[in-house]
């Protein structure tokens, strides 16, 4: 389609993401080169009309009572010829293929296809059945429906499909199994994958289609049966993540940081770490009162200020209210103790510091206690803000907060499966994970052995509360125990906290290697 001087061209797309995929020709309608999209002309006929008849027309192998559970009617001409179809969406949105070409467009509040989600799940209930599938585009939904009975929906496109299931997620996690019937193409291969990041991997199966392309094919060919089968046949999800070659060998050396976000307020700690890295969990502890949580803050807020801005931070600080938190990223910008009512900042200051410190809206995601002690909900939420927020770096403070309600056997158990699962999550989404953890008087984390065991870095606080001296009662001695990545532990020098500028500074080890720094002698 050739193009003239009144074209407008890389333009953002009004149904996925794409920012400058989209052109709007002269005469009016446009096309999206992302998402495969057309939008007619403002002129155009709209697709409900009264020049024309809508039925539930059985055609491609799918009933008319299949088309009428989807709402999908077929447009047709006064000469009886089927021109079009429309595929309504929760929205009010509805997709329209026209049936001489295979092209689409929308109707109907079309610029919020964004928004518009699943096709198919406001025609069942969440959680209504133990399985929920999704597929790749509606006339496949509308064919395994048929052939399976349960709740079927589908993505816009598998360009959209990411997107669209993260409209919908909380929808989708209401069932037991979530699968995953998209294309038997490297696209469909791409958006399962995408699909499959944001929910537990032991919830999600794969639909592995062989003889055809897409569930809608099988349909068209009389091979339902055969459909019905590969469906009950599926099994979990496993990404594809097996290396035999040498060229993935050194495509996987490319992807491995040698250094990582240099994050941390102790230059010992950068050093014997090599600082914060993605596919890596970081466990701090230190018993009560010892400055767990300000040492959060400084790394938070180094992250903030110091890597680049499309860094996104989630922060889970479950025994802070949301409003402190802010005040101490604020009070460490400020150099001055933001919280205090009588430290002379106005709530503009503080608002102010908070702009120059997240510097655009999507950079820090706080996150809110959901008062609940099952900790598969903690877990669902960092996976969103890992997969769907697009976080690279999560916070914890603190894990046992997670359980508080429970005790004994109970707190273990949770405790266990919560920080397994986590690591494996590191792993899976190569994200960076900070948590904090109490100990107890013999230095061991409390309620649950395997958070230590579990955690690739761990790095314990000492810190005399009580000390007379003030500079030495606000002096924090480090030491590194564990370093499963580098290797490198012992003691890790110090850092002192500074209560009026609400920051950390290193005392003069400049005659300490890393690694050798002592702590303080016994009296």
């Amino acid at each position: 389609m050739s193009t003239t001087p009144a074209d407008k061209r890389h333009l953002p797309c009004p149904s996925c993401s794409s920012s400058d995929a989209y052109c709007e020709y002269d005469d009016g309608h446009g096309y999206c080169f992302s998402c495969k999209t057309y939008f007619p002309s403002k002129e155009k006929e709209a697709f409900v009309t009264d020049n024309f008849s809508y039925e539930y027309l059985a055609h491609r192998g799918i009933s008319k009572d299949t088309f009428a559970r989807y709402g999908v009617k077929t447009k047709i001409n006064g000469e009886g010829k089927p021109i079009a179809v429309g595929f309504p969406y929760p929205n009010g949105a509805t997709k329209v293929r026209n049936l001489d070409k295979k092209e689409f467009y929308w109707e109907q509040n079309g610029k919020e296809a964004s928004k518009a989600g699943l096709f198919g799940m406001d025609k069942f209930s969440s959680g209504s059945h133990k399985y929920v599938t999704i597929t790749e585009g509606e006339y496949d939904a509308c064919a395994l429906y048929q052939v399976l009975g349960s709740p079927v929906v589908s993505v816009q496109s598998s360009v959209s499909a990411h997107r669209d299931c993260v409209v919908a997620r909380d929808w989708l996690a209401g069932f037991e199994r979530i699968y995953l019937a998209f294309d038997a193409d490297a696209p469909g291969r791409e958006a399962a994958a995408a699909v499959a990041n944001l929910f537990d991997y032991n919830r999600v199966f794969f639909v592995k289609f062989t003889r055809f392309k897409d569930a809608n094919d099988y349909v068209k060919n009389s091979a339902s049966d055969e459909l019905k089968q590969i469906w009950w046949n599926s099994k979990t999800y496993q990404p594809d993540n097996i290396l035999s070659t040498f060229s993935e060998f050194e495509s996987a050396l490319d992807r491995s940081p040698s250094k990582g976000w240099m994050i941390y307020p102790s230059t010992t700690l950068n050093e014997m770490t090599y600082g914060v890295r993605p596919s890596e969990s970081v466990l701090i502890t230190a018993p009560e009162g010892v400055g767990k949580t300000e040492l959060m803050h400084a790394i938070e807020y180094n992250a903030l200020t110091e890597l680049d801005d499309d860094f996104k931070v989630g922060s889970i600080f479950l025994e802070e209210p949301k409003g402190r938190h802010l005040q101490a990223l604020a009070g460490i910008h400020l150099k001055a103790p933001a919280h205090l009512p009588d430290a002379g900042i106005t709530r503009t200051e503080i608002a102010s510091a908070l702009k120059a410190v997240v510097r655009q809206d999507g950079r820090l995601n706080l996150y809110s206690h959901f008062g609940s002690d099952d900790p598969r909900i903690i877990e669902d939420n960092i996976r969103f803000l890992v997969s769907a927020a697009g976080c690279r770096l999560i916070l914890l403070d603190h894990i046992t907060m997670v359980v508080s309600a429970l005790a004994g056997e109970d707190e273990r158990k949770a405790l266990d499966y919560l920080s397994t699962r986590l690591e494996m999550m590191v792993k899976e989404l190569d994200f960076a994970l900070v948590l904090v953890s109490h100990v107890n008087d013999d230095g061991k984390t409390r309620g649950s052995r395997l958070i230590s065991k579990n955690c690739d870095v761990r790095i314990d606080m000492h810190r005399d509360t009580m000390a007379l001296d003030p500079v030495e009662r606000n002096t924090t001695y480090l030491s590194i125990p564990k370093n499963r990545p580098i290797g490198k532990t012992g003691p890790a020098g110090s850092i002192i906290f500074d209560v009026n500028s609400q920051t950390y500074k290193e005392p003069d080890n400049d005659n300490v290697s890393p690694g050798e720094a002592a702590f303080p002698k016994a009296a």
